[in-house]
């Protein structure tokens, strides 16, 4: 199918682009833009006007839970809810069942996602044997079966000593390295940010001083080594500092931060709220305000969801018992123009930490619209209004602290290898 697209405001971080464009989409690919183009024979044509066209968006960092615990999401349903929040590509966290260690697994994903996924699915392989900690997986092996980086993620590597093998051997396949900086120790135990809300409600909290540390060690690892590293889920002041003052001194450092460490606080988990439970914890106001300066002042490279669905049994528990994570592939792109609303990032420098910088961190031939690239693309309505509801999200699971808030921005159109993926009514 060939795609004609008019009178959209087209951004595109990579080639400096912000302006009304057309766009020609043939054979799954970009073939033109620019002013007043003619539509093809054949193409469906979609009128953008009021609209903005972007890149497919990219979310680096989510579990689709599949294979092994496809009763929290699968597959199939994690692509349809990332299609219907806009993103075109997602990378997934290796903490399945069994975990993504090993080609086979691998090719699992691959394949399913191929067969019967909405949008392109980048498996990111385990750095250790099962992500115990123990033994590196054999990272050659998953490289070359098709992972795009390689993570523990929801676990750190506590050995130091293996953190710095995992980095030169990262390094040596030419594979990016993602770490879940957490002191355990400092966390044991924890529920939520430690400070005055965990001490009001009774909750034994995780200080900012397991990231903080966990952040700095790996840093300095990577210094070290002279290795490239990227850091998830940065929640802290700390941490942004941290990396800040890395990159100054010109280590090779990337990181990340999810939409909930700059829209919520610690006082959402207020009335024991399981919806608001996750690791990293929701952290202060000052914290979500260097969030925002770290996003300002490019220290944050990227912003990805860490969407991690959980069944309903598992959320619907004592807040003790209750397991960690919350969804956000659908809210993701409505939490992240606030921060155009607010004047913290200006929309050619947001969609670049949704786009194009989480596509070079990871190496993915997507991120822009240059002719001859991948038809992936992204068209925002920036002034729709909706709710949050349960019953509407695409995600098998609902876990989510935004449900019954109202939203501005949603995706209009989805289109993946030139095909509409999703489109919204």
């Amino acid at each position: 199918m060939d795609l004609f697209i008019k009178g959209g405001r087209v951004i595109d971080p990579a080639q400096q682009i912000d302006e009304k464009l057309d766009i020609r989409i043939e054979n799954g690919t970009i073939k033109e833009l620019g002013k007043k183009l003619a539509a093809g024979k054949s193409a469906e044509v979609i009128d953008a006007s009021g609209l903005i066209i972007t890149p497919g968006l990219i979310d680096m960092h989510v579990h689709l839970r599949d294979p092994g615990l496809e009763y929290k999401e699968d597959i199939v349903t994690g692509t349809r809810a990332a299609a219907a929040g806009g993103f075109t590509s997602v990378a997934c966290m290796p903490n399945t069942s069994p975990v993504n260690d090993n080609k086979a697994v691998t090719t699992y994903i691959i394949a399913k996602a191929k067969a019967d996924g909405l949008v392109n699915v980048f498996p990111i392989g385990s750095i250790t044997q099962a992500s115990k900690g123990e033994k590196l997986a054999e990272m050659g092996d998953l490289k070359e079966a098709g992972c795009v980086a390689v993570s523990d993620d929801g676990r750190p590597l506590a050995n130091p000593e293996l953190m710095r093998r995992a980095l030169e051997y990262a390094k040596g396949m030419e594979i990016p390295l993602i770490s879940h900086a957490e002191d355990l120790d400092l966390a044991e135990g924890g529920l939520m940010n430690d400070g005055f809300t965990a001490t009001e409600l009774g909750l034994k909290g995780i200080p900012w001083v397991a990231e903080d540390a966990a952040t700095a060690r790996d840093v300095f690892l990577a210094e070290f080594t002279n290795s490239p590293i990227h850091i998830a889920h940065v929640s802290t002041k700390g941490a942004v500092q941290i990396i800040r003052d890395a990159k100054a001194r010109g280590v090779k450092v990337t990181c990340e931060t999810a939409p909930h460490y700059f829209t919520l606080t610690e006082d959402a988990v207020r009335g024991y709220n399981t919806n608001a439970k996750m690791n990293p914890p929701l952290r202060t106001a000052d914290d979500v305000a260097a969030i925002k300066a770290g996003l300002a002042d490019g220290t944050i490279d990227a912003i990805a969801t860490d969407h991690a669905p959980h069944h309903s049994d598992e959320k619907d528990v004592e807040f003790a018992l209750a397991s960690n994570g919350i969804i956000g592939l659908e809210t993701a792109l409505p939490l992240s123009l606030t921060l155009v609303q607010e004047k913290v990032l200006d929309l050619p420098t947001l969609i670049g930490k949704l786009s194009l910088n989480p596509a070079r961190i990871l190496g993915l031939s997507r991120g822009t619209l240059e002719p001859g690239a991948v038809a992936d693309l992204t068209i925002i309505d920036p002034e729709r209004e909706w709710t949050v509801d349960a019953a509407r999200l695409a995600s098998k699971s609902k876990n989510s602290p935004y449900l019954g808030t109202t939203m501005k921005g949603q995706a209009a159109y989805t289109i993946v290898g030139g095909k509409i993926v999703h489109k919204n009514q």
